[in-house]
């Protein structure tokens, strides 16, 4: 079978312009540009409540709703991306992500804030998000050059985190939260010219008979029959409750304790800027070290920083130490759950198959963000969601020790 050019990094051809770090520079544009307006919503919750008179319930909804089906739509948009390349896919949910925003700044109902910001930036961010472009990366790249693109794809979320928090609260006090939405949905719009670099083909690797032979329902059928594979999917479960938790409550959290709001800005551009170090730090360590035992260090390290903020008096000091905890461990997990779907099951069918992974962790965001909503608003209190993500992240430690870091074994067609 024909490879076509844009697969692995020999495949590119002599003298494209979509050179490894050319494909590197704009996936992590994109992921920059997707992920940092998200991780300011939390920052919107008390201005557009106030204004049309919500409780946190509503918002909370909304932002459920949005984790949510951005992980329903993450195995679509994978498996699309699978079939017919990246290129569509990423420009698509760069549309949506920008239209959802649109219509959070004109809408004035509950209903209205849950198409925008649950259903459009949800299924918008399935499209475009640093998913897509850590599944083009391992497709598009040398083997030499994936680990560090992996955790560099991580690291560009974090970076954007580390911009837009302090930028989205800047706007706000300064130009009301209308006219961030609409600047945010215009930097939306160049993700479509920076989603050219990465068209990946239908074919990801020549990687024997037996794989490109693989249809889309026997990947789904050896991956869920693989124990390793179901255990880091429960695992990454927990990742998706505490991170959409801190994203949308935390801000909330932090000046119900009485910091001012600023501060919850500088936390959470501090989760995004020590993010950068822990992701590239986690991309260069799992070539070194088992990827499983990562992985629980970071899920118990989460626990144990959590059970320590909210057992003392929350001051500016104690909030920055937790954000730079929380970086350090914040989206790390991603390059060794990428990296062990692809040793497992290769790169053929890998946007699909993490995608089912990212659809666990985006149902842990969907609950942390209703649950932290509703418990709020019957208790006047963020505590019992803050012991159940220790709970879980004790649990997920546990869950990923037994997974075993091998490729599938699979048959070998044998000659006539």
């Amino acid at each position: 079978m024909t490879v076509t050019t844009g697969d692995l990094g020999p495949a590119l051809g002599k003298g494209s312009w979509r050179t490894p770090l050319v494909i590197v520079v704009c996936g992590c544009l994109i992921g920059m540009l997707t992920f940092g307006p998200r991780s300011t919503f939390g920052f919107f919750m008390q201005p557009i409540s106030r204004e049309f008179g919500w409780g946190r319930d509503v918002f909370a909804l909304a932002f459920a709703v949005q984790n949510l089906l951005w992980g329903v739509g993450q195995p679509f948009a994978g498996a699309i991306a699978d079939r017919f390349g990246s290129l569509r896919v990423i420009s698509l949910g760069a549309l949506m992500y920008a239209l959802g925003l649109i219509i959070m700044r004109y809408g004035s109902t509950p209903a209205s804030l849950e198409i925008g910001a649950g259903v459009l930036i949800g299924f918008g961010l399935a499209g475009c998000s640093f998913n897509l472009v850590l599944s083009a990366f391992g497709k598009l790249l040398a083997p030499e050059w994936r680990g560090i693109a992996l955790g560099a794809g991580t690291a560009a979320g974090s970076f954007g985190q580390f911009l837009f928090a302090p930028f989205g609260v800047a706007l706000i006090d300064n130009f009301g939260w209308q006219t961030a939405l609409t600047v945010f949905a215009a930097l939306m719009l160049l993700v479509v010219p920076l989603s050219l670099a990465l068209p990946t083909p239908v074919v990801a690797a020549r990687e024997g008979p037996v794989l490109r032979e693989q249809s889309f329902k026997q990947a789904l059928a050896e991956a869920f029959g693989h124990r390793s594979y179901v255990l880091l999917v429960l695992g990454f479960f927990t990742c998706g409750f505490q991170l959409a938790f801190i994203t949308v409550h935390l801000p909330a959290y932090l000046v119900d304790r009485g910091t001012p709001v600023q501060i919850g800005g500088w936390v959470i551009a501090t989760i995004g800027l020590f993010n950068i170090i822990g992701s590239i730090s986690v991309g260069w360590l799992q070539s070194r070290l088992p990827k499983r035992y990562i992985l629980s260090a970071i899920y118990f390290a989460r626990a144990m920083s959590t059970v320590v903020f909210i057992s003392f008096p929350i001051t500016t000091f104690s909030a920055i130490a937790f954000g730079v905890v929380s970086g350090l461990t914040w989206l790390s997990t991603v390059p060794p759950t990428s990296s062990l779907v692809a040793l497992m099951f290769g790169t053929r069918w890998l946007a699909t198959l993490y995608g089912f992974a990212f659809f666990s962790h985006q149902v842990g965001g969907f609950l942390g963000v209703l649950l932290g909503g509703i418990v709020f608003e019957k208790f006047g209190s963020y505590t019992p969601i803050w012991w159940l993500s220790v709970l879980f992240g004790v649990l997920s430690a546990l869950i990923n020790l037994p997974i075993v870091e091998a490729p599938v074994a699979r048959a070998v067609a044998q000659p006539a």
